[in-house]
């Protein structure tokens, strides 16, 4: 397998399973209601907030592959529209895999040596330092997902 097919399986199996932790999102999500997705865990940011977060990034290296532009500022990461219903819950989550599978698509197809070049300027590094980030960061929002997640419905039980 190439190194970009690597990248993009990785991508792929934190998103939506197979990988080495057995965690994912599409399976830890489902079943997520908006309302659990919105509710606050002081001083836990909520479930859907993490996941448009993820996205902001995964949106942003969708735009460095289709047209070499980077668009993206960190202030402007956790800037989520309110969630107020489960249409736009559904959306949410609509959204972040689409853009999840189109940027493995645009991974897959990256020749091995784009891996090496700046990723849109020099001072953000490489394609592969950004990419793999992608999937680190995805990790780290997930498991905050997942205990939020349990923080939620023990309080539920209670």
């Amino acid at each position: 397998m190439t190194l970009p097919g690597q990248i993009a399986k990785s991508l792929t199996e934190v998103f939506f399973g197979g990988n080495w932790t057995a965690v994912n999102l599409e399976e830890t999500l489902s079943g997520v209601s908006w309302q659990e997705a919105t509710k606050k865990v002081d001083p836990l940011n909520t479930i859907s907030l993490l996941l448009y977060h993820i996205n902001y990034y995964v949106v942003a290296a969708l735009k460095v592959l289709q047209d070499g532009i980077l668009d993206a500022h960190d202030k402007y990461s956790f800037d989520c529209p309110p969630v107020l219903s489960k249409v736009e819950w559904d959306r949410l989550i609509t959204k972040s895999f689409n853009d999840a599978e189109n940027l493995v698509h645009l991974i897959e197809n990256l020749p091995e040596a784009t891996l090496w070049e700046d990723f849109s300027d020099k001072k953000y590094g490489n394609y592969f330092r950004n990419l793999n980030g992608i999937i680190e960061h995805t990790h780290y929002h997930l498991g905050q997902i997942v205990l939020i997640k349990k923080m939620l419905r023990q309080k539920a039980v209670k």
